[in-house]
């Protein structure tokens, strides 16, 4: 039996979700009660560079009558080449030495990048934000990015609407873009690996050199692809299950989700099309490495 194959008596779970310590509109006391309210027993909150949310998250479960489990989570964005890789974490100890220092590394990445490109706004387009204005619109500690300079570029009046933002200011061919100086996806595979973590490639569909990549991720300690993604049709489903049964990875899955869906208006938390055995993988993996 593939790992694409759904395996009955599990729990319902969603490993890719994302608040306001990144880009994500709800708190994690927010994600926890939609989370209970679709019938999820297993989540895990991978915030951009950020692992706040988390304590959050399981202080405010305690208040609830209901038993879920919250796993420790992060999703890294590296640059590899010119591609941008994410990295998902799962379990990792953010304690360790190596691994605090990924994310002041990732976080001064963030905040240098958001000012050089605030101030080439200004010195080109004439359009002025402050760097508060945009370090406001996420929590607390929180990672800053690019959806947040663009809604910002909006609020200032220098578009209409965020999209155009994004086609106007916030890509590579922009006069007033600045990339950001991330790890690359080696560095951060190895760095959660290093960590007792699972490292997981992130939606790979988006990488068109995905299978040579993975195979080289694997030698600095990649254990998993997330191939059930709700960008992924079946036929990529298939695809990547079949290529971690190959190359003996753990196969996971999560929503993605960061806001309603403004399409149709609907929760995509916890949609039905992460397999139930995921949560189950992901232990067998982590007890498997800790007795590595």
């Amino acid at each position: 039996m593939t790992q694409g194959v759904k395996i009955e008596g599990g729990m319902k779970g969603d490993y890719h979700i994302h608040t306001n310590y990144s880009d994500g509109v709800f708190s994690p006391e927010k994600i926890v009660d939609l989370a209970l309210e679709a019938g999820l027993k297993a989540i895990s909150l991978t915030d951009h560079d950020n692992v706040l949310s988390y304590n959050i998250a399981v202080e405010y479960l305690k208040t609830k009558e209901v038993e879920m489990k919250v796993i420790q989570g992060i999703e890294v964005n590296t640059l590899y080449k010119d591609y941008e890789v994410h990295i998902l974490g799962y379990f990792p100890d953010t304690t360790k030495s190596d691994f605090k220092n990924l994310l002041k590394i990732q976080q001064q990445a963030r905040t240098k990048q958001t000012k050089e490109i605030l101030a080439l706004l200004s010195k080109k387009e004439g359009i002025k934000i402050k760097y508060e204005d945009v370090k406001n619109m996420v929590a607390e500690g929180g990672s800053i990015g690019r959806p947040h300079i663009a809604k910002a570029i909006t609020n200032a009046g220098g578009t209409s609407n965020v999209m155009e933002a994004y086609s106007k200011y916030i890509h590579r061919n922009s006069p007033v873009y600045v990339e950001r100086k991330t790890v690359s996806p080696f560095d951060a595979v190895e760095v959660i690996y290093d960590s007792g973590g699972i490292p997981v490639i992130a939606h790979p569909y988006d990488i068109d050199i995905a299978e040579k990549l993975i195979k080289d991720l694997m030698n600095c300690g990649l254990r998993g692809i997330e191939a059930y993604h709700r960008k992924h049709s079946p036929a990529i489903v298939e695809y990547f299950s079949s290529m971690a049964e190959n190359l003996g990875l753990i196969v996971t899955g999560g929503s993605d989700f960061h806001a309603p869906n403004i399409m149709n208006g609907q929760i995509i938390l916890g949609k039905n099309f992460v397999p139930e055995w995921i949560y189950e993988k992901l232990l067998e993996e982590k007890r498997r490495l800790d007795l590595a």
